[in-house]
């Protein structure tokens, strides 16, 4: 690395510079964090992993979860946040599903995946 000299000389593949230059953005961590923060939630990964599945109302999630209807509007709410659900009007009615995003859609995968390894039939 240019004008850093590391205590231990292990990098076999040459890309410390790349390396450190993406350690940089820390932005783009943050970015990362807040997205498994809200999915830390095993309530919010159940209902991601629905809308995932399926477009449906809050009354219908509260059912389909066992919950109250203020408490799946919190999680909802913390889903949107990060752009992982949408929503969309119809008449006094608002249907949630996932997002169109490459993020959610590798998130869906990631849970999906996860689910097999850990949780075999």
């Amino acid at each position: 690395m240019k004008n850093s000299i590391l205590p231990h000389e292990h990098d076999t593949q040459g890309n410390l510079e790349d390396i450190k230059a993406a350690l940089l953005r820390v932005d783009r961590f943050e970015i990362v964090a807040d997205i498994f923060k809200q999915l830390s939630d095993t309530t919010r990964i159940r209902i991601f992993w629905l809308l995932c599945h399926t477009e449906q109302c809050v009354i219908n999630i509260s059912a389909l979860m066992d919950m109250s209807s203020p408490a799946v509007s919190h999680h909802l709410r913390a889903l949107r946040s990060c752009d992982l659900i949408v929503s969309r009007r119809e008449g006094k009615e608002v249907y949630y599903r996932a997002s169109d995003t490459s993020q959610a859609q590798l998130l869906h995968r990631a849970i999906e995946r996860v689910m097999e390894i850990a949780c075999p039939d």
